[in-house]
Formats: structure tokens, C-alpha cells, sequence
């Protein structure tokens, strides 16, 4: 400015000695066609109140003025396209560079914005990403995959809709990612080794058992625990059997055949190793840890205590000394008469899932020999799993016989007649219901309650007189399979709906995250002021306007909505305007999201920039 006195007044109530104010003189009509806007302004037009905008370029950017009627995406520069601000008696001024500088015209400045096709001969996808809401197909459905109640079954209507994943859906996960993170108490499990073998950060699985261990797989005692991979951080179920020796490793092709065996309803094998770190010999099976997990016995049937359903803790047991009161189980099964028993569709799916993975086992010339409710596991409620894969093969594997294979035949048919009894059991809901003496007492009750395909079916099963096989089955379940692959899908669009809903989180989280990193910087290449002048000043102003609400009274006003809707709309780079104000209400600025996008892009450059040659001198 020219070193010449120029007289203090304020027309419009701008000082004269200010550079806005010669910028003002050079647009009078323009401030002439705001004032005569503004009188004729009413709030029913909106169109009108837009029109004041565009030419209101003392208190608007001329380039967001000329875009304001524009459908077309922003494309602005603010680094370039206006000064500092400068501070005349404590109010601070936004004006164009080149007309504060060159004297040009209003117009100049101006960054255009290319414009988008034409939406009556073409489609426009807009430059942002959000969840769009609920699928029209899911609308009747529950948001909640937790509430999928199984095959044959209509799933309830939603009781209202949600931006964020369901919280029974969201509550499973965090308890299953807390079981995988839990360790071992130091104290009470002082006797675990630090590492075995690549696995480290042992932790049991079972609860502590006081007295004599309990012997469950042919008379060796077993104990599992969850143990992290010392390379991968993976973590996985350690099945521990103690105090057995390893007859020969001609074995380990049969655990071979069962580790390249995988199926989603089996739990899958990964390494079999013994080791001494017990200060024993013990064989450790590895297998994929599936956390949250229960067994079909603990999850059907009551093992102990006295309200026990059989009396005792095992059906299967090999135990011949298990006590077995006949009164107590004809009260027993008589009491399963009355008692609520499992729903049709659920013991189906139950035979649908086990039976698919018989038949890969069994396709692959291999057989469970572990089928009963001690080693099934229900993972997610209603997926189930065959675990113990291979243990039997190896306890009972003899390096003598010269033709192994020669007895799977056998023991596949073993499988199918444990597989009956597990039907039989879930049908009546009792152990003692597959008790030779009680099998007429069990069927009758299937009869009775359940549809006569179920009963053909565990009759089949139970038959031994004749050679048996899964593709016998098909007919048996039927349409049942359309019916469970109905509700996998549906279960699998559900869960697709609850992933849409949580996949754009993390923009919120970058946008805050470049907001904290340019808000208050001490200083950005030697420079003290950098985080209070230009664009960064308008974006502290934003981060008092998004964080720093106030009520009437001064109280800190909180709102989620508020905070999510701005952060959403500067993500997307929306043209709505907004009035900045600061603290001291001395400085006022109306702007749109998607110059401050512009603003929050160019100054991170610059953040970054320097980051990364910080780094190429280090």
C-alpha cells in the first residue's frame, strides 16, 4: 500500500486503511446489487437467497459463487487462489489474491470446475462412498445374523433399521476376539511350559478339574490349549495326549491325508509333533482354533450333576462300571415325553452338515471313529464342526498290519451307526435314549413327535445288517437341503448387509486424523505461524464448528449427528455452505465443504511432503 494518508472512515464498516477496502471500491456494483438483493429477500425462495450468493463476492469467493449453481464436482485450490488474512482492528478479512494484488476484475481468480455429463443422456455417479441403507430384499428381514433361527423357519421383521452393525452381531465378535487374546493366570498355571515346540503363550481351554483326571479317548487323558504360533502370531488348539509314546511314524502318512483334508464343517488338522516339554511324552495334535466354541454335549445335553438327563457324565463312555439305574432312565425318558425337545429343522440341519462332512471323510478314504457329542463342536451357533480329526487313526495305529486301509470299510460303517445314535439322542434330548433297552422306548418317542422320514432315517442308521452309505440318505432328507441352503443364503446376505454398513469407517477416522495433524502444529518448515494462517486457519475454524459447539448458555453442546453429518459432508466435498466463526466472533468466513476439502488436501500434502524428505535426509 502506497505511503499516503488516507482519511479513516468506514464505509459498509470497513477500514479504509485496509486492502479489502480498495478491493471493495472496485466492486460497488456488486455490493450495490447485494444491498438491493437483501432488501427484497424472503425465506420462501431459496433460489433467490442462491442468487444473492453468487453475487455477493464480498463475503463469497467468486469461484464458489460462480460454482454454487453447478452440478459439477469441485475442483478448487485455496492455496492459490486467495492471500493470508489480514487483521484490521481485530477483524480478520478474506480477499482474492490477484485483485488485491493486480487490481483486476471480480472475476479473476476464478478456478472452473469440469463439468459432468448430462444427466438427461447420461448416469452420474457422485465422488463419494457411503451405506446407502438397507437392501429393498433384506427389508423384511432381521439386521441381526445372531437371530437366524435355522432352516424351515421364517426370520422375524426388522424392529427398526441401523447405520452401524447389529449389537448382538457386534458383541459376539468382540467376545470372540477376547477369547483369542485371553492368556493363562501366571499363578495357577504355573506348571506350563513357556514354549512347545514353534508355540508359545499356552492357555487351557478346559476348566481346572480337581481329583483323578478324567480319561476320555481310549484311556489316555486329554487336555487342550490355546497357543500362538512363535512365527505367525496365528493362534491355534493344541489337543495334548498325555503320557503316549509314538509305536512308529509310519503313521504320519494317515495324518498327511488328514491335514490335506479340509472342509467347512471339520475342524481343520494342521501339525502333529511329540514332545517332552510336559516332562512326559505327549503327542500334540494342532488344529484351527475356533474361539467361543461349546460341544453338543454341553450345549444339548447336561454331563453332570444331579439333574443329569442319563445319570451319568458319557453315553459313549467305555467305562463298563458307569452306573445305570433302568428305573432312573425309564422315569427319565419318560419325563423327555413332556420336556421341550429340539424343532425338526434343527435336527436336520444338524444330519445336513454332519453327513456333508462324513462324506468327504469317507470320500477320501478315511474315517471319523470320533463322532460323538464330546467331539462335535458348534462354532457361531448353528455351524457345526467334527473335531479330533486323526487322533484315532494314530492311538490306534499298527505299525504290524500291512494293509491299514483293509479296515475302513468297517469303521466307516461305525461312523454311520454313531451317527444314528447322535440323531436318536438330539431327537429325545437324552444320552440313555441309545441304550439297546431303551431304542423302542426312544423310537416310539420319535415317532410320536417328529415326521416319519426322521425316524426312516435313524432306523437306517441303527441297521446293521446291511451295507449302508450317505448317498442312501439323500432321498431321506430331500428338499431339506433347498431349505438350509435358503437359509445360508439369506444368513449370507445379512452379514454382507452388516459389512457395508461398518466398510467406510475408516474414512471418518483419516479425516480426523489429517485434522490432527494440521490443527496447532507448532511450526512447518521453520515456520511458527504455518497452522494459523491460510488454509489452516480455515480448518481450525471447521474444528471448532465440528468439536467445539457451544449452547446458549455456554454449556458444551454434543451431538453425535452433528459431528458425524460434517465430517460425512467434507469427506464427500459437498457445495453446502457454512458460516466459520471464531471464538472472539471477529472473524467470519462462509465457506463450503468442499473448499475446505481442498484446504485439508493441500495442507496434508504439505505435512507429508516434509515428512518424506525428513526421511530421504535421515
Amino acid at each position: 500500500m502506497d505511503n499516503m494518508f488516507l482519511p479513516y472512515q468506514q464505509p459498509n464498516g470497513v477500514p479504509q486503511e485496509s486492502k479489502l477496502a480498495t478491493y471493495m471500491k472496485r466492486s460497488s456494483p456488486s455490493v450495490n446489487s447485494l444491498s438491493n438483493n437483501l432488501n427484497t429477500l424472503s425465506l420462501d425462495h431459496t433460489a433467490q437467497f442462491q442468487k444473492v450468493l453468487a453475487q455477493s463476492t464480498e463475503f463469497v469467493p467468486s469461484n464458489l459463487a460462480n460454482n454454487s449453481s453447478s452440478n459439477s464436482s469441485p475442483n478448487f485450490h485455496l492455496g492459490n487462489s486467495y492471500a493470508s488474512p489480514e487483521n484490521v482492528g481485530g477483524t480478520t478479512y478474506f480477499y482474492p489474491t490477484s485483485l488485491a494484488s493486480s487490481g483486476s476484475t471480480a472475476d479473476a481468480g476464478q478456478v472452473s470446475a469440469s463439468p459432468l455429463p448430462d444427466t438427461a443422456n447420461a448416469v452420474s455417479s457422485p465422488n463419494y462412498y457411503m451405506y446407502p441403507g438397507t437392501p429393498s430384499h433384506l427389508t423384511p428381514i432381521s439386521t441381526s445374523p445372531v437371530s437366524s433361527p435355522g432352516p424351515g423357519k421364517k426370520l422375524p421383521a426388522a424392529a427398526s433399521s441401523s447405520f452401524y452393525v447389529a449389537d448382538k452381531l457386534r458383541q459376539e465378535i468382540a467376545l470372540r476376539n477376547t477369547l483369542v487374546m485371553a492368556v493363562a493366570e501366571a499363578d495357577q498355571n504355573a506348571d506350563l511350559p513357556a514354549l512347545v515346540d514353534n508355540y508359545h503363550e499356552l492357555c487351557p481351554l478346559e476348566p481346572a478339574t480337581s481329583g483323578t483326571p478324567k480319561v476320555n479317548i481310549m484311556g489316555y487323558q486329554t487336555t487342550s490349549y490355546k497357543a500362538t504360533h512363535t512365527k505367525t502370531g496365528v493362534r491355534y488348539c493344541l489337543r495334548r495326549i498325555h503320557g503316549f509314546r509314538l509305536p512308529s511314524t509310519k503313521c504320519m502318512t494317515v495324518v498327511d491325508a488328514w491335514k490335506r483334508l479340509q472342509h467347512s464343517n471339520i475342524v481343520q488338522l494342521r501339525e502333529v509333533f511329540t514332545t517332552k516339554a510336559f516332562n512326559d511324552h505327549s503327542m500334540i495334535f494342532v488344529y484351527d482354533y475356533h474361539p467361543g466354541s461349546e460341544t453338543l454335549l454341553a450345549k444339548h445335553f447336561s454331563p453332570t450333576g444331579s439333574d443329569a438327563p442319563n445319570g451319568y457324565s458319557d453315553a459313549f463312555s467305555n467305562d463298563p462300571n458307569a452306573p445305570r439305574p433302568y428305573s432312573h432312565q425309564k422315569n427319565t425318558m419318560l419325563r423327555a415325553q413332556h420336556s421341550s425337545l429340539l424343532p425338526e429343522a434343527a435336527i436336520w440341519n444338524f444330519i445336513i452338515q454332519v453327513t456333508a462332512a462324513l462324506r468327504v471323510i469317507h470320500a477320501a478314504g478315511l474315517a471319523c471313529r470320533a463322532l460323538d457329542p464330546t467331539k462335535i463342536i458348534l462354532t457361531a451357533r448353528s455351524r457345526l464342526r467334527l473335531s479330533c480329526a486323526g487322533v484315532m487313526d494314530v492311538l490306534t495305529f499298527d505299525a504290524n498290519v500291512t494293509n491299514p486301509q483293509a479296515h475302513i470299510p468297517h469303521y466307516q460303517q461305525e461312523d454311520l451307526c454313531a451317527l444314528g445314535k447322535l440323531v436318536l439322542a438330539l431327537a429325545c434330548k437324552s444320552l440313555i435314549s441309545v441304550q439297546p433297552e431303551n431304542l423302542k422306548t426312544s423310537l416310539d418317542l420319535v415317532g410320536r413327535t417328529y415326521s416319519s422320514d426322521l425316524r426312516n432315517l435313524i432306523v437306517y442308521l441303527l441297521t446293521t445288517q446291511q451295507r449302508r452309505s450317505l448317498t442312501d440318505l439323500m432321498p431321506m432328507i430331500g428338499a431339506r437341503f433347498y431349505t438350509q441352503l435358503d437359509t445360508l443364503q439369506i444368513r449370507g446376505d445379512v452379514l454382507e448387509n452388516e459389512l457395508a454398513k461398518e466398510m467406510e469407517n475408516g474414512r471418518l477416522c483419516r479425516l480426523m486424523v489429517k485434522l490432527g495433524t494440521i490443527n496447532e502444529r507448532p511450526e512447518l518448515n521453520l515456520d511458527p505461524s504455518w497452522a494459523e494462517t491460510g488454509d489452516r486457519y480455515m480448518l481450525k475454524l471447521f474444528r471448532d464448528y465440528v468439536f467445539h459447539q457451544v449452547s446458549e448458555d455456554g454449556r458444551p453442546w454434543l451431538d453425535m449427528a452433528h459431528i458425524v453429518t460434517c465430517l460425512n459432508k467434507l469427506d464427500a466435498g459437498v457445495n453446502e455452505k457454512i458460516c466459520l466463526m471464531s471464538h472472539d466472533e471477529q472473524s467470519v468466513l462462509v465457506v463450503s465443504y468442499a473448499e475446505l476439502k481442498q484446504c485439508l488436501e493441500t495442507s496434508f500434502e504439505e505435512v507429508f511432503s516434509a515428512s518424506v524428505k525428513a526421511d530421504s535426509r535421515s
